[in-house]
């Protein structure tokens, strides 16, 4: 069962991740840990009003946080703030109550539901989405509006 955890294409994504580093001058910088791993992200966050412009991450993660954050790196940029929420409650959904996987320009994060069975992992495989909410919290609480 732990195969299709570390399925190939899991493994094909935490190996080609983008978007690696910082950038120079995000709107929102945040970084989330998992306790039980250790696994770390930090993400930073350029936006042009409520769409992601620019998008950099430093990504110390297990294959299963690499995979999530390779996702993230590949169809974040043009996102708005309600996407990533949505991706982030649906990914939780998807892990904790067995909902299917997201769908549309997130459908690659499909390869993470075997995860699901494995409660342990949950949390490095939603590192990237609470960084990236993280973010967006940062950024409306500055504009008045968190």
């Amino acid at each position: 069962m732990l195969d299709e955890v570390y399925s190939a294409r899991i493994l094909d994504l935490a190996g080609n991740i983008g978007r690696l580093g910082r950038l120079e001058a995000p709107d929102a910088t945040a970084t989330r840990r998992a306790p039980l791993c250790g696994s770390t992200i930090t993400v930073d966050i350029g936006m042009d009003g409520d769409v992601v412009a620019d998008y950099a991450h430093e990504v110390k993660a297990c294959a299963l946080g690499q995979a999530a954050a390779a996702v993230m790196a590949n169809e974040v940029v043009g996102a708005t703030a309600a996407e990533l929420r949505q991706v982030r409650d649906e990914m939780r959904a998807m892990l904790e109550e067995g909902a299917p996987p997201p769908a549309g320009r997130f459908g690659d994060l499909r390869h993470l539901e075997p995860v699901r069975d494995f409660k342990a992992r949950h949390a490095s495989t939603m590192l990237v989405f609470e960084a990236v909410v993280a973010c967006l919290d940062a950024v409306a609480a500055r504009a008045g509006r968190g």
